[in-house]
């Protein structure tokens, strides 16, 4: 086999193990994603609890990475510690290894019957979400084993190679740049478990020397923690600091190991007699070596990643997201409840931003008008963050419910988007010409866009409750009041014709601004009241069309394309 063969082959087998792990992990965080964040945040009241919650659900999730990531959320939020965190993520560390000592056992003879049973969990069309979830794990445990058995197959001509060797020669006399390569090869793996099972792999088969693949292992411990800290970037300082502090203890730990690899080498190769069994075992041995030193000094750590990761001072912007974190994209039903809280936040500042704009318009406010201008500023950036958390949900991971409240969500958010672009590009100019050339309203035109001002605001708040509840009663009102807005709107209009043709200086001076200002309050009534048409017609409480039905009679000699319309009798 040639040497772009072998690696070609390799490549392959590797990129099958991250699939099934990935499948795995999306499978069972789909399925038990919300009860496992729930066992992780009520499991944090004492270290102990918190190191075994790490443990077991690091063992279902099959990544440390994952756990790490939500724990940071946590913290983020304030849920739990930066102290607490950090015993999860000691015993998420260790979780790892135990699932790696399973996995290299050999059980290629189980890969094709997992599939098997994967494949008719996930394909039956009378299937729950769950099973259908729990048929995704099955295929991907079944898909890594088979990739551990493709991955051993492809690297048993490299033992006899002859250019390997030199390759790896310059690695075996320098530590540190070993370090390098197998922490920035797991940050590519984005899994410290998969880079772990392909080292055992490869030093199984003799490719890798054994006091090398330990090496690596040291290098894998560190390079897992990469990718969280990336992560977390997004975060607040506090998540920041999980990953920060793991990777405290990691070096800690990785600087004290090193200079006893040979000391390990020599007892595995004296004890065991075995290459991949040593690979694990020291693995294990690795992070629970940790887990005794750190867990009584996680508060000590936090200190330490306190003072590498300083709170900010400066006040976080209102366009940043509150409640929607990267973590739970895994898990969409989380993931929605999330970006409904923030659509909600969106209403809030909008609910501000208009009564900002009434406040403006009564009280000749000129301070306000830029106070307004931010705040659609922060309106769009929370919108585009809020919009892009929604595209990153894979469409073909939601079931029909979770698609339709996808759609529920984003549909609002637009709308309240629009809903700033409507108060910022047509409102504001309005007011602002009326502060600026010192407009002066009659008594009446003021009083009836004060009362439309007050029916609008109400309408943006009641769509909220009917946002969140999906009350038909409360859908039924607010689609009524929109209604009763229109009316008012023509009222108004009638009135404020009424008032030119009798003379009004007032009215003839500030006609356009009075007639743009009733019409833009009624576009923003009507977007906010979009929200209770999908629970109406889901109920049978719309009509399809408002039009009454029609009967066109034929007559002699008339086209039939002429014949249009229901035949019902009017």
């Amino acid at each position: 086999m040639s040497p772009t063969l072998l690696l070609i082959n390799i490549i392959g087998g590797v990129c099958l193990l991250l699939f099934g792990l990935r499948l795995v992990r999306v499978g069972v965080t789909r399925a038990f994603g919300a009860s496992l964040q729930r066992t992780l945040s009520r499991a944090t009241g004492n270290r102990f609890k918190a190191f075994i919650a790490g443990i077991i659900t690091t063992m279902v999730l099959q990544s440390s990475t994952a756990t790490t990531m939500i724990i940071a959320s946590f913290v983020g939020r304030g849920l739990i510690t930066v102290a607490a965190g950090l015993a999860v993520i000691l015993g998420a560390d260790v979780g790892t290894t135990l699932v790696a000592q399973v996995l290299t056992i050999d059980l290629r003879w189980l890969s094709p019957i997992l599939i098997v049973i994967g494949y008719f969990l996930h394909s039956a069309k009378t299937n729950t979400d769950r099973k259908k979830q729990a048929g995704r794990v099955f295929i991907g445990l079944g898909l890594m084993l088979l990739a551990l058995s493709l991955i051993k197959q492809a690297s048993l001509p490299l033992k006899t190679s002859e250019t390997l060797p030199l390759l790896l020669g310059p690695l075996e006399n320098d530590v540190f740049l070993t370090l390098i390569l197998a922490a920035l090869l797991t940050w590519l793996f984005h899994s410290s478990l998969a880079f772990i099972l392909l080292l055992v792999s490869l030093a199984d088969t003799g490719v890798i020397p054994l006091e090398m693949a330990l090496i690596m292992v040291l290098g894998a411990n560190i390079g897992n923690v990469f990718p969280t800290i990336l992560a977390a970037k997004a975060e607040s300082e506090k998540a920041m600091r999980i990953p920060v502090g793991n990777l405290v203890m990691r070096v800690a730990g990785v600087v004290v190991a090193i200079p006893l690899i040979t000391y390990f080498h020599d007892y595995m190769r004296n004890i065991l007699n075995d290459t991949h069994w040593a690979i694990v075992h020291f693995h294990t041995v690795f992070n629970l070596c940790l887990a005794v030193i750190f867990l009584p000094f996680v508060a000590k750590v936090e200190k330490a990643a306190k003072s590498i990761i300083p709170d900010n001072k400066l006040p976080p912007s209102r366009g940043a997201p509150v409640y929607i974190n990267e973590t739970e994209l895994m898990t969409p039903s989380i993931a929605l409840v999330s970006a409904s809280r923030e659509a909600l936040r969106l209403a809030d500042m909008s609910v501000e931003m208009l009564q900002l704009c009434r406040r403006a318009f009564e009280n000749n406010d000129h301070s306000l008008l830029s106070e307004i201008q931010d705040m659609d500023d922060d309106i769009d950036d929370l919108f585009l963050k809020l919009k892009s958390y929604m595209a990153r949900m894979e469409a073909n991971s939601l079931n029909e419910m979770e698609a339709k409240r996808h759609f529920e969500i984003l549909t609002f958010a637009i709308n309240l988007e629009h809903i700033g672009d409507i108060i910022d590009r047509n409102l504001l100019p309005v007011v602002t010409k009326k502060i600026e050339k010192q407009k002066f309203f009659s008594k009446e035109g003021f009083a009836e866009i004060r009362e439309l001002y007050d029916r609008v605001l109400k309408s943006i708040q009641l769509a909220q409750t009917v946002f969140i509840s999906k009350d038909i009663k409360l859908a039924r009102q607010l689609v009524e009041e929109k209604d009763y807005i229109k009316q008012a709107e023509m009222q108004t209009s009638r009135a404020h014709l009424d008032r030119l043709q009798k003379g009004v200086a007032e009215t003839q001076d500030t006609s356009s601004m009075h007639m743009d200002m009733i019409r833009d309050l009624r576009r923003i009534n009507s977007l906010v009241t979009s929200v209770a048409y999908p629970i109406l017609e889901e109920k049978g409480q719309l009509t399809k069309s408002r039009l009454k039905p029609l009967r066109y009679k034929k007559e002699k000699g008339e086209n039939n394309d002429q014949d249009i319309g229901p035949t019902e009798k009017v």
